[in-house]
């Protein structure tokens, strides 16, 4: 009787059938569950690699860019009317070698014909061979030089010290613009301040960087020492590799030169040409895979008669205040009820963690509107930054096409801020730009756009001035006088006076100018303010008509 009463029971076959759902959807994970979270773990993993990459590759870009800019400076100021005094040329490159930091290695200043004028060859000693023999086979690197651009050469490592060595140019010209001479200079990709923070890195514990030029087929930098400037894979051997060469950057699972799976992130290094990856065995980053299917296998059938047998309705009760808060948050996150904080209806751990949760929502509501502050505002000024003035300039464009008038762009420079900066140091010098940005805002309408464009560059977009370019140029001459007379005082720094001028170009529009056309038209006005002797303004003119004196403008 109990026996029959027992098989014939409700809640008996609901708790086999529930149990036979639970067993059915064991072995259903237990399949399918190890392909979904390598995809899905994978597709993370990959994106963080993609973003350690990024990262990296910006890093090197940035300081890559500032030895290039530094051995341009370099070039600038060699002196090229003195090319044929050698003496002169080695003591003037011995001068330069002693105070840069960035190419200690070696320097060498070459004639055209690919002979050495001077050099200092202190790890480098094959630093000019390539140049030597420019005029059977000319190196791209160095055509690049002859033609005027700086360029990277084949990386190399110094027979004395072992160190790679990455050989860079830069062209010498002559006040004429014709290339005179190349300043060739190596600088050590494992520097301290260089490339040596990527060789020590490693991900996890078998992951690791490489840093490869496509264009020789070169590992350049490497946590493993044993591959640097070993054969990088050949062309569509890992298409990931290739596709990074072109520009891509992202992350994937794919199989390596040698058919390891490898999760893998590639960024390009942004005017090198060259790529950074970085990449872990899939074994290691995706181990948690494994785990989850051994998991299910032992776990599977305990869990789901402790699941079907008690927890379904303790679960509910002690979980039923975090249902309702999912279920409010979820409306939240559809846009179905506005944002607000999730009732507190019990203080327990889910009440906690709803406590937690509205926490965090503040604090991420915090951070998008201070991230969206910051990526349209200056943060010394506080005034609009090029992206914020691009807009504004778009809609001003926008408002002059729809009402058929017209539009002014101020483009406007300190003079005068590098002695105040360089007197009173940077800090003050801040301190000038945040006063200078206080008078010139105090001058504009509120329907008129004031950005910080640079160091000590402004912007002023001033719309709705009147159907006709006269009224246009009148009220922008208006506004240009106003902000050359708020400047006509001395800025207050520690206590002392410093005096600060604008030079401004004013560039005239309508709704069918372009933005870069007319910050191009500002921005060269303000030049021609500048060679005509600063402290004054220049309406830009078309290229037919001549520059008329500052201030003024042709009539009749």
């Amino acid at each position: 009787m109990f026996l029959r009463r027992l098989t014939s029971s409700i809640v008996t076959r609901l708790v086999l059938f529930g149990l036979a759902l639970a067993l059915t959807g064991s072995a259903i994970r237990y399949q399918v569950l190890p392909a979904f979270l390598h995809d899905q773990v994978g597709q993370v993993v990959a994106g963080q690699q993609a973003a350690l990459a990024a990262y990296v590759a910006q890093d090197i870009s940035a300081k890559l860019d500032e030895r290039e800019r530094a051995l341009q400076r370099l070039a600038s100021a060699t002196p090229w009317h003195a090319l044929h005094d050698a003496e002169a040329l080695q003591n003037w490159l011995s001068a330069q070698h002693r105070t840069q930091p960035f190419f200690v290695a070696g320097m060498a200043l070459v004639a055209l014909d690919g002979r050495p004028l001077a050099q200092i060859l202190t790890t480098a000693p094959a630093l000019t061979q390539d140049l030597a023999g420019a005029r059977v086979a000319v190196p791209d690197w160095v055509a690049a030089a002859l033609r005027g651009s700086s360029a990277l050469g084949r990386p190399m490592r110094s027979p004395q010290t072992g160190e790679v060595l990455l050989p860079m140019t830069a062209p010498v010209h002559d006040t004429l613009g014709q290339v005179r001479a190349v300043l060739v200079a190596a600088t050590e990709l494992g520097a301290p301040g260089f490339l040596q923070p990527l060789e020590q890195a490693r991900i996890g514990t078998e992951g690791a960087f490489l840093l490869i030029t496509p264009r020789d087929r070169l590992i350049i930098a490497a946590t493993n020492p044993a591959l640097v400037l070993q054969p990088a894979p050949a062309a569509g051997k890992v298409p990931l590799y290739d596709q990074a060469a072109i520009g891509y950057r992202g992350g994937a699972v794919i199989r390596d030169a040698d058919g390891q799976e490898m999760v893998t992130g590639v960024a390009p290094v942004a005017g090198a040409g060259w790529i950074v990856v970085a990449r872990v065995p899939a074994a290691e980053a995706l181990a948690a895979v494994g785990e989850a299917r051994r998991f299910v296998s032992t776990q599977a059938i305990v869990t789901v008669a402790v699941f079907l047998l008690l927890a379904s309705v303790g679960l509910y009760i002690v979980f039923r205040p975090l249902l309702r808060t999912a279920a409010l948050a979820d409306r939240m996150s559809r846009g179905e009820l506005p944002l607000a904080p999730l009732p507190v209806l019990r203080d327990d751990e889910v009440g906690h963690l709803t406590k937690a949760f509205n926490r965090l929502m503040r604090r991420l509501m915090d951070t998008q509107n201070e991230l969206a502050r910051m990526a349209h505002h200056d943060p010394l000024t506080g005034l609009p930054n090029r992206v914020l003035l691009a807009d504004r300039m778009a809609l001003a464009l926008a408002r002059a096409r729809r009402n058929h008038t017209r539009l002014a762009v101020l483009f406007m420079d300190l003079d005068g801020f590098k002695p105040v900066n360089d007197r009173f140091g940077h800090e003050a010098g801040d301190r000038a730009l945040i006063e200078v940005a206080r008078r010139l805002d105090r001058v504009v309408r509120e329907t008129d756009t004031l950005a910080r464009v640079g160091g000590d560059e402004f912007a002023l977009v001033l719309g709705d001035l009147g159907p006709t370019s006269t009224d246009a140029e009148l009220a922008a001459r208006a506004v240009a006088n106003k902000c050359m007379q708020a400047m006509s005082t001395p800025v207050q720094i520690n206590g002392q006076e410093g005096w600060l001028g604008l030079s401004i170009g004013i560039a005239l529009g309508d709704g069918d100018s372009s933005l870069d056309a007319l910050m191009t038209a500002a921005d060269s006005a303000m030049y021609r303010a500048k060679e005509a002797g600063r402290g004054r303004f220049v309406v830009h003119e078309d290229e037919a008509e001549p520059l008329m004196p500052t201030g003024t403008r042709r009539t009749g």
